[in-house]
C-alpha cells in the first residue's frame, strides 16, 4: 500500500513536470500564432490522468502536499542585438548647436 502511494507521488511529479514543458511550448505556439491543438490535446490528456491519480491517492488516505522541487522552465533567451559603439566624428563634434535665447 505504501509503495502505491509513494509510486503515486512520483507520477505526479513528474507528471507536473511534464505539463509545465507542454504549457510553455503551447504558450510559445499561441505567441507565433501556429497551431497548438495537439499540444493543447495533450495537456488535456496529462490533466485527466493526473485528476484520475490523486483520486486515487485520496482513497489510499494520502493527504500531504507533493512539492516539486522546481517549477521554472528556462525560456529561451531573447535574440540579441549587436551593439555598435558609435565614435563621435569630427562633423558631430563641431557642428553648430541651437540654443534658445532669452
Amino acid at each position: 500500500m505504501d509503495n502505491r502511494i509513494n509510486d503515486i507521488r512520483k507520477t505526479i511529479r513528474a507528471l507536473r513536470v511534464s505539463m509545465r514543458e507542454a504549457e510553455a511550448i503551447m504558450h510559445e505556439q499561441i505567441n507565433r500564432d501556429e497551431d497548438c491543438s495537439f499540444v493543447a490535446q495533450e495537456v488535456m490528456k496529462m490533466r485527466s490522468v493526473m485528476s484520475l491519480l490523486v483520486k486515487e491517492r485520496a482513497a489510499l488516505g494520502d493527504h500531504e502536499p507533493i512539492v516539486v522541487s522546481s517549477f521554472f522552465i528556462p525560456r529561451r533567451r531573447p535574440a540579441r542585438k549587436p551593439v555598435m559603439a558609435l565614435s563621435p566624428s569630427a562633423d558631430s563634434v563641431f557642428r553648430p548647436r541651437l540654443v534658445a535665447r532669452v
